[in-house]
């Protein structure tokens, strides 16, 4: 069965029209005689939108009974028995009842969509998982309904519905989102014009992205090099030198002028060791790019010019930032330069940037390596030199200067047959001194105009003068090759010089090792280097098992098996590393084979960090099964046997009990259960915050109704309550929220003394209300501030049998469940001081200004 398509209508806020642009679509379908339905959407009474609902079949709800209320939600069952072609499902992000078939909706879509049938929904960008924090920021409020952005990601289509602030402001003013009595408070809030223009900004650029994955996975797959200047790139190409620095900012100044424009500094390694590069220059130059946002690229060529333009088509660039030249005036009767060369073929598709810097014609030591891989440009000018030149030189012996004399003669022919050695090699200079010793014979030696010699003297310099050439051409050959070999081991010392430093990264932290450390960054870096198409990493558990990719890039799909690349490295003997895109000369295997080597071991160590984390989650829970055990031998055996004496004692007829004895006993069978029932319950929380089952219900609620039967445990004299009437209302459950100010309030008491009471005070400030326990007792150090929030941890002498130390920890965690904090502090004067920070409900976030130090700084 086919997978269903989903598409998304994405928006920056609440009531830019997302859900009116579903209906209006599902309309345009039905018309068009699509199967479709409303499995479930939220008009919140809005008028436009409900009125779009009439025409269209809706499914059922499902309603769900939930602490004493009745919830609506998607039947996800009734729309895999209806079958439509296309169901509308509202909210993406939205977290569903307890009790569902699934706890978020994005799973629901999930069933529908591998039953085979298309889901159109909706999101709001703040509902993205990995904005979550920048969500925060902007607005000061968090997210507690997510969803992962692979899911949405993995959406066929994904559509912008864009409003400017203004328009969306004047909605809400006329009423059109919220009801009457709520709209002065989000237009204060959360809908204020900075937060709406930053939302906005954030839905443009995550769908900016989005389209540009779009276009590099439609390029890749059509084989399309020419550039497409769709979003400025900006290449800049590096040499090494200190001018890079200077190139660098230019091009970020460039970047800034288009939104969204992104810089790739590109080192092109020359084999043929042309330029004479300085790693520490080259490390700070590559600090300089990534602190300013963009990516460093380091690429083997041995045409520079070409490798960078092949580069730059590569990655869609549409402008190459390069300096102006340093070599000196002389130096360029060998050639018109990169920067002449990459300007003159780059075509109209990109633009090229020389800039000038304060390295211009101070020189670059040697103006031309030889020995590196002749071209066939220079193939081309060694015969013409070879072979044109002695021809050419004769004519102008003959006909200028006919007496310089044989030996003269023989010195011309031989400067030839050097030259043509050093340009175009050993078979040239070869053939030059075979044509020069021919031309010496028939033209400059007696008798002339004919290949006999009549005197031995002259047989015996036409010897030594092809003597000489060959034994001259061989030497300049063989230095050519041995400079390019050295120039060779150069640029391959500088990469194995960066795996080294990659395994350094890699056993840092995350922090200092950076993006090199990842077995994704070191294949394309593979890639990049060898200029392939796609670099993966395959492996197999036995010599009979299939292969399995652990790991690929580049723009084709990864290869199944190493016998399909065109290049497979075996990494020892159930892995290789297979690229695809051309076949490589020998002579780079061994510079592949380190790369291989270092792709398994970062495999290698990346599951070396998973079981690391898997043994340290044993480790925790093994300490906690331990702490239990302790628990439950001691703390719970204790008001146990409370218990059980009480009892015995009642039942026993040996004794004739006093009705003030009775009461005491069953006084002390009630103080055991409860401090038993209040243990159970700790530990039963704990359990669920362990594994992460708690499903808070947010929901508009007084601190008036929630805080004072939490206090239900403690005796009155021991506590004092102020809660301000006009405190705003806060979004919370309920229930863990009486849970957790019991389990504060009772730790209070128990270390404060008995002449002294409990304070518990609530205030708004800025977008929060805090709840403050203030007790007056010992206090806790600073170092131990956070142990006291973790499980099984109890201060000071507090004497067994008074808990299990989970009370706070339990509290902490109700607390960031339902979004808040709980933090501690030290009560002026002596004592000790807990923070119980709650978010405001919608609609009621308090106008006290946040005169904190936090705020204040």
């Amino acid at each position: 069965m086919a997978r269903g398509k989903l598409r998304i209508y994405l928006g920056a806020a609440p009531g830019v029209g997302k859900t009116y642009a579903m209906l209006s679509e599902a309309h345009r379908r039905t018309e068009r005689g699509t199967d479709c339905v409303v499995a479930f959407v939220e008009h919140y009474s809005r008028p436009r939108t409900e009125v779009m609902l009439h025409g269209l079949e809706q499914v059922q709800r499902h309603e769900i009974d939930y602490r004493d209320t009745t919830f609506t939600e998607m039947d996800v069952d009734a729309v895999l028995e209806r079958r439509p072609a296309v169901a509308l499902v509202d909210e993406l992000a939205h977290t569903n009842v307890p009790g569902s078939r699934n706890t978020k909706r994005w799973q629901d879509v999930e069933e529908l969509l591998n039953a085979g049938i298309s889901v159109v929904s909706t999101v709001n960008i703040q509902h993205l998982e990995s904005l979550g924090d920048v969500v925060e920021s902007i607005t000061g409020i968090r997210q507690r309904e997510t969803v992962p952005d692979e899911v949405v990601r993995r959406a066929d289509q994904i559509e912008l519905v864009d409003m400017s602030p203004q328009a969306l402001r004047r909605r809400m003013a006329h009423g059109n989102i919220y009801k009457p009595d709520k709209i002065d408070a989000a237009l204060s809030n959360y809908f204020r014009p900075g937060n709406l223009t930053a939302l906005r900004e954030l839905a443009l650029l995550w769908v900016a992205d989005r389209v540009d994955e779009y276009l590099q996975e439609y390029r890749g797959e059509h084989n399309i090099r020419s550039t497409w200047q769709a979003r400025e790139r900006i290449v800049v190409g590096l040499t090494g030198g200190p001018e890079g620095r200077t190139l660098i900012r230019r091009a970020a100044r460039l970047a800034e002028k288009g939104a969204g424009g992104e810089v790739m500094a590109a080192y092109i390694a020359r084999s043929d060791g042309l330029t004479s590069v300085s790693p520490k220059e080259l490390a700070v130059q590559r600090t300089l790019v990534e602190d300013l946002g963009g990516t460093f690229h380091h690429v083997i060529g041995d045409d520079v010019p070409s490798a960078l333009l092949d580069f730059a088509r590569g990655v869609n660039a549409t402008q190459i930032v390069l300096g102006s030249s340093r070599r000196k005036a002389w130096q360029y009767i060998f050639g018109p330069g990169v920067g002449s060369t990459v300007a003159r073929e780059s075509g109209p598709d990109l633009d090229v940037h020389i800039v000038t810097h304060e390295e211009v014609a101070k020189g670059r030591g040697l103006p031309v390596a030889r020995g590196a891989r002749l071209g066939r440009s220079r193939i081309m000018g060694g015969w013409v030199v070879g072979v044109a030149g002695p021809a050419l030189l004769t004519l102008l012996l003959n006909g200028v200067a006919p007496d310089v004399g044989l030996a003269n003669d023989m010195l011309l022919f031989l400067a030839l047959t050097v030259a043509a050695a050093l340009v175009g090699g050993l078979m040239p200079a070869l053939v030059s001194a075979a044509v020069g010793s021919l031309l010496l014979n028939y033209y400059f030696t007696l008798p002339t105009h004919r290949l006999t010699i009549s005197d031995p003297k002259n047989i015996v310099a036409i010897i030594v003068f092809v003597a000489v050439a060959v034994s001259v051409a061989s030497v300049v050959d063989l230095a050519a090759r041995r400079t390019h070999q050295a120039a060779r081991l150069r640029a391959e010392s500088e990469i194995l010089s960066f795996l080294a430093g990659s395994v350094l990264r890699f056993g840092a932290s995350p922090a200092q090792r950076g993006e090199e450390a990842g077995l994704e960054a070191l294949l394309d870096r593979v890639r990049e280097t060898f200029n392939m198409e796609s670099v993966a990493l395959l492996e197999r558990e036995s010599d009979v098992a299939p292969w399995t990719c652990t790991g690929s890039v580049g723009n084709t799909r990864p290869l199944g098996r190493p016998e399909d690349a065109d290049v497979d490295v075996p990494v020892g003997d159930h892995m290789a590393l297979a690229l695809s895109g051309r076949v490589l000369p020998a002579g780079d295997r061994r510079l592949l084979s380190a790369f291989a080597a270092q792709a398994a071991l970062v495999l290698d160590r990346q599951r070396l960090v998973g079981e690391a984390e898997q043994a340290r989650e044993l480790a925790e829970g093994n300490r906690i099964r331990t702490a239990l055990l302790a628990a439950v031998s001691h703390d719970l055996r204790t008001p146990l046997a409370g218990i059980k004496a009480s009892v015995t004692s009642l039942r026993s007829g040996d004794v004739d009990w006093s009705e003030e004895d009775q009461a005491e006993l069953l006084a002390g069978i009630e103080e055991g259960a409860d401090r038993l029932d209040n243990l159970v319950g700790n530990l039963l929380d704990m359990s669920r915050l362990q594994t992460g089952t708690i499903t808070p219900l947010i929901r508009e609620i007084d601190l008036e109704e929630v805080v004072p039967m939490a206090l239900g445990g403690v005796p009155d004299d021991r506590v004092e309550l102020d809660i301000p009437e006009d405190l705003p209302m806060v979004a919370v459950d309920p229930g863990l929220l009486e849970r957790a100010v019991a389990n504060i309030v009772e730790n209070a008491v128990k270390y404060t003394p008995d002449n002294l009471p409990v304070l518990v005070s609530a205030s708004a400030i800025a977008h929060r209300v805090e709840v403050r326990v203030v007790d007056q007792g010992p206090g806790v150090p600073d170092e131990a501030k956070d142990r006291i929030f973790a499980p099984f941890q109890r201060y000071g002498d507090a004497p067994r049998g008074t808990g299990v130390g989970l009370g706070l920890a339990v509290a902490r965690g109700f607390a960031e469940a339902m979004g808040g904090t709980l933090t501690a502090e030290d009560t002026p004067g002596g004592g000790f001081t807990m923070v119980l920070t709650l978010t405001p409900a919608a609609g009621h976030s308090p106008t006290t200004p946040d005169l904190s130090a936090r705020a204040t700084s």
